[in-house]
């Protein structure tokens, strides 16, 4: 085990015991009633679960492959048109989720991916697969983003790995909610003050002297940074962050041709939420969005195409694009 295995795998421990507190907490809170959630919009290219949604509660950092009901990736109807073509990338989080969405859409447009990733090894050999089945290349690089030297071996390893650098896709995050700022210890708000936003700087530091113009940063914010969120006060605080950090960014770098932009999704299933919510409170996941569900991973990684492509969005800097399903 090298050092970087061994502070992932201290990370992992470190978050399963913030959920085990906050557990045994909701363990010992009255039980309030659910509401019922409206009639969902199915408004994409193949139907998408709405609530209920499956009754489940995941040990952290939570498997995709553990999922009763798998999130949807793949995009089936997304036909590539090298939007990408020979751009290399670095999908932080890539394992699962948005960030695994995204790896398949940046290779199926013609990019090699690099998957950072903290511990989940069965959920990033699955995007693999996937990476090379669309006839890419993908590299997998297990280790913790709070770590800035991890972050920089990272970055070395896939321009070793494909020659240079293009795209860097910061999505990591850690979330737990709480009912109460006192539920919120230092350690608590550390863990997820330093993945959240130290991780998201770590990472585009060292990336920055690869970057070259035509180059682009794309960060994953939330609706919570936008709106707020009472249970998720730290994880809201991290979003807002990486908005004004990524506006900021995006006019440091602008003279360089680097372009900085964000997206802001919703309710989006995947492992991050079956890992945080009560079996009870999952079940009606985004039902309180104007569409009545949540967003499927394949529902975002378009967007994250989109900013990253210079083919689409290259007079586009400094960003937070909503992706929420709701107006406003």
């Amino acid at each position: 085990m090298t050092k970087h295995d061994d502070d992932a795998a201290h990370t992992a421990d470190k978050q399963r015991k913030i959920q085990s507190e906050q557990d045994q907490r909701d363990r010992n809170k009255p039980e309030g009633k659910q509401g019922q959630g409206k009639p969902a919009a199915q408004t994409g290219a193949r139907e998408h679960a709405a609530p209920p949604l499956p009754s489940q509660h995941m040990e952290k950092p939570g498997l995709e492959k553990d999922m009763g009901l798998k999130p949807q990736f793949e995009a089936p109807a997304y036909k590539g048109s090298g939007k990408l073509e020979g751009l290399s990338a670095i999908i932080t989080g890539g394992d699962s989720g948005i960030g695994r969405a995204t790896a398949v859409l940046f290779a199926r447009e013609g990019a090699d991916v690099a998957i950072v990733y903290l511990q989940s090894h069965e959920d990033a050999e699955e995007v693999q697969r996937h990476v090379e089945a669309e006839g890419r290349r993908c590299k997998l690089i297990p280790g913790d983003v709070k770590d800035p030297e991890f972050c920089r071996k990272a970055v070395e390893q896939a321009v070793q790995a494909f020659g240079k650098l293009d795209i860097l896709v910061n999505n990591a995050a850690f979330q737990e909610h709480a009912e109460s700022l006192l539920d919120l210890t230092d350690e608590r708000f550390d863990e997820t003050m330093r993945t959240n936003v130290y991780g998201y700087f770590n990472m585009a530091r060292a990336a920055l002297p690869h970057l070259k113009e035509g180059s682009s940063i794309i960060n994953t914010g939330s609706v919570t940074g936008l709106r707020g969120q009472p249970q998720l006060l730290d994880y809201s605080t991290t979003k807002g962050a990486i908005h004004a950090f990524t506006m900021s960014l995006a006019a440091n770098l602008a003279s360089q041709g680097i372009r900085v932009n964000a997206v802001a999704p919703g309710p989006v299933w995947t492992p991050l939420n079956p890992a945080d919510q009560s079996p009870e409170q999952i079940k009606s996941f985004g039902g309180k969005t104007a569409l009545g569900r949540p967003a499927q991973p394949e529902e975002l990684s378009p967007a994250y195409v989109f900013l990253a492509s210079p083919i689409c969005s290259s007079y586009i800097t400094g960003i937070v694009l909503p992706v929420t399903g709701s107006p406003g």
